[in-house]
């Protein structure tokens, strides 16, 4: 198959394969049924999903709305950056909150905080485009050093990477301000609203999440998430097609990155302070078992994974000490895993086939 010709099938509204049609390039009458009833599903799933989150603060306590749906939103959004590199890209990073991180010390420093010699008092909106920019930088620089290794050489690559910044940030008190890090970091006060009260922020973060969600599954059928796809799958046969491997593989980071600082920039004013705890090897460790516990061949994956996450952070203390939440959430972890290499979604969708057979197909 000629580049053209593969371009053309990667760009095709439903991304099938024209492998299977018939003479005249169309679907046969069955499989468009099937397609046209599993998008009409689809929409009515997200429909339902959307109005239950709308109306989950109207039900939820504030501790509820607060403390887990926000919670969960950002971190979910910050995983699905990771997701996005891992699931559709092949390649499973550990830089992520390291990006998030950077955007969060970003808002902290160019916007208003507790320490005045600490901060340059630009206005909320140009701090937080600021964040953006500089962390999608940061995320494409980090990817063109990951994207020429592979598998535990990414990793660890990356994994170097976010263990320097938060030595860099730890042990500089001139901009960082050292271990202590940087409080009293707002979010702004608009239409005479205060936004970190727990509805007006819930609402702010789903907002932000829809958005990242959108995204992530608009890009993953265009002709460009089509290609990273097929690049993950067999980078060679991509790259003799005309495919510029390393310049999509780059894009992809530099994406991830530009949601990662979103939820960057919502971390810090959901916790009103950064400081390097928030970069930490844990840190990285706990975006990456999110994405992994939710699943990562769907977005809706880390938003899973990381209500999951919330909940046993928030709820496992009272079942053993805190220092110990380490064991319960690599239990956990070990247990969905064992069940489901696929995550959340894969115990899912093995329920699902028992129970509707032709899901399975």
């Amino acid at each position: 198959m000629s580049a053209a010709k593969w371009r053309r099938a990667l760009a095709s509204p439903t991304g099938v394969s024209t492998r299977g049609r018939s003479s005249g390039g169309k679907l046969p009458p069955t499989s468009n049924r099937v397609v046209g009833a599993s998008r009409r599903a689809q929409w009515i799933a997200s429909g339902v999903t959307l109005g239950l989150l709308l109306l989950y603060p109207a039900i939820a306590s504030p501790f509820f709305i607060f403390q887990i749906g926000a919670q969960a939103l950002i971190l979910g959004l910050i995983a699905l950056s990771l997701a996005l590199l891992g699931g559709y890209g092949g390649m499973v990073t550990l830089s992520q909150m390291t990006v998030a991180g950077i955007a969060g010390y970003v808002v902290a420093l160019f916007g208003t905080n507790a320490d005045a010699a600490h901060s340059l008092g630009w206005p909320w909106w140009l701090a937080v485009l600021a964040a953006l920019v500089i962390g999608t930088l940061a995320a494409t620089l980090i990817g063109l050093l990951a994207v020429r290794t592979e598998g535990i050489y990414t990793i660890m690559i990356t994994l170097a990477i976010g263990v320097a910044f938060f030595y860099l940030v730890q042990q500089n008190y001139t901009i960082f301000n050292g271990f202590q890090g940087l409080a009293h970091i707002m979010p702004p006060r608009l239409f005479d609203m205060d936004w970190r009260t727990p509805i007006p922020f819930y609402y702010l973060s789903l907002a932000v999440a829809v958005a990242g969600y959108a995204a992530v599954a608009y890009v993953v059928r265009s002709p460009f998430g089509m290609a990273l796809q097929g690049i993950r799958d067999n980078p060679r046969r991509m790259r003799s097609l005309g495919f510029h491997v390393t310049l999509h593989r780059v894009a992809a980071h530099a994406l991830a990155g530009l949601i990662a600082s979103l939820g960057g920039v919502l971390l810090v004013w959901y916790n009103a302070q950064v400081s390097p705890g928030s970069v930490n090897t844990t840190a990285m460790i706990n975006i990456l078992m999110i994405a992994v516990l939710g699943g990562m061949r769907h977005p809706i994956g880390a938003f899973l994974g990381a209500l999951l996450f919330v909940l046993l952070q928030n709820f496992a203390i009272d079942l053993v000490d805190r220092e110990r939440f380490n064991l319960v959430i690599g239990g956990v972890f070990l247990f969905v895993l064992m069940a489901s290499p696929d995550g959340l979604l894969g115990i899912w969708q093995r329920v699902r086939a028992m129970v509707h057979p032709a899901a399975r197909r």
